[in-house]
């Protein structure tokens, strides 16, 4: 439920169309959108009915009827575009992964920090029904002690080496797109990892075409994880404990269901929540609980910071570098 936060989009593609709607339809405020060509924005308020259209990401940031800003750049964009909101004393949702590298991260968190405001990754995932319901899962002992993650995101995206997912000046690549979905939800699940291993073929632009990943995490306890951006596959995920295991429907890391099943691979239980829309309004309602002052209920900033620090690690290990590192 919306405590009356009046938000402002930034950016207009089709990810701030997506959540622009979600907002509308769970009863938020959208106040104003912003675009770097006044056209785009005009067009986008003019679909979502929203009041004010600004031509300029600055006058999105200065305007007095915003409270909350919606960042939905490509990955580059999300440190100035943050910082922008930040300072002038915008709360902030910064569209997943949060930034580039950890030190971009670290730069909002402290702007965050110093400004009083609240600074949020935009992984939905983590807000959704059936994740709420596999961490309850999880610390009701329901599986036993959890020993292994493994999930995957693979999706058959364009390949014209002008698209975004292919530019390695626009942060493409399959890992910030793609990958930081199970490595986030292996950090949820299990914490972060102590080692990890990489491996990855490329793409003729120079990023990665799909990568696969181990990681350990403490006590012993493992992630196997893929992504891909040419190849559309299961997408998956399974959580494996000693007592049992939890497996996610496809799409794991949009609105699905759950399947409990115990040690014998008996199916023990059924979770299958019903969600409107896209389901990015729960990203929205975290968000507005923090600034009423909840704490997190999953994924406080600090972590965010660490899992782009794990990103950071396996772009090493890949050899995927950005211009300008």
């Amino acid at each position: 439920m919306s405590i009356g936060l009046r938000w402002g989009i930034l950016a207009t593609g089709g990810i701030a169309r997506s959540f622009t709607q979600d907002l509308l339809d769970a009863g938020h405020t959208v106040a104003a959108v912003g675009s770097r060509a006044p056209g785009a924005a005009q067009a986008f308020a003019t679909e979502f009915g929203i009041p004010r259209a600004h031509g300029s990401y600055e006058q999105l940031a200065a305007d007095p009827d915003v409270d909350v800003i919606y960042v939905a750049t490509p990955h580059p964009m999300h440190l100035d575009a943050a910082l922008l909101a930040i300072a002038a004393g915008k709360h902030v949702l910064v569209e997943k992964p949060f930034t580039l590298t950890a030190a971009q991260a670290t730069r909002i968190a402290a702007a965050a920090a110093t400004a009083g405001v609240v600074a949020m990754e935009a992984m939905w995932t983590r807000f959704l029904p059936h994740m709420v319901q596999l961490r309850a899962l999880i610390a009701a002992g329901a599986i036993g002690d959890v020993r292994t993650v493994i999930a995957d995101h693979t999706q058959a995206l364009p390949t014209d080496p002008s698209h975004r997912l292919q530019n390695p000046e626009l942060g493409g690549g399959a890992l910030l797109d793609l990958g930081i979905y199970p490595v986030s939800f292996a950090v949820d699940v299990l914490g972060l990892p102590t080692a990890m291993q990489a491996h990855a073929s490329m793409t003729p632009t120079g990023v990665d075409r799909q990568t696969a990943m181990i990681l350990e995490h403490e006590g012993g306890r493992q992630s196997v994880l893929h992504c891909a951006l040419d190849t559309a596959g299961s997408n998956r995920a399974i959580v494996i404990g000693t007592q049992g295991a939890i497996e996610l429907d496809r799409v794991w890391y949009t609105p699905t269901a759950l399947t409990r099943y115990d040690r014998d691979w008996q199916v023990v239980e059924r979770f299958e929540p019903e969600v409107s829309g896209r389901g990015m309004q729960f990203q929205a309602a975290e968000l507005e609980r923090r600034v009423s002052g909840e704490r997190p209920s999953s994924l406080p900033i600090d972590e965010s910071v660490a899992i782009m620090g794990v990103l950071d690690r396996v772009r090493s290990l890949i050899g995927l570098r950005y211009p300008g590192e």
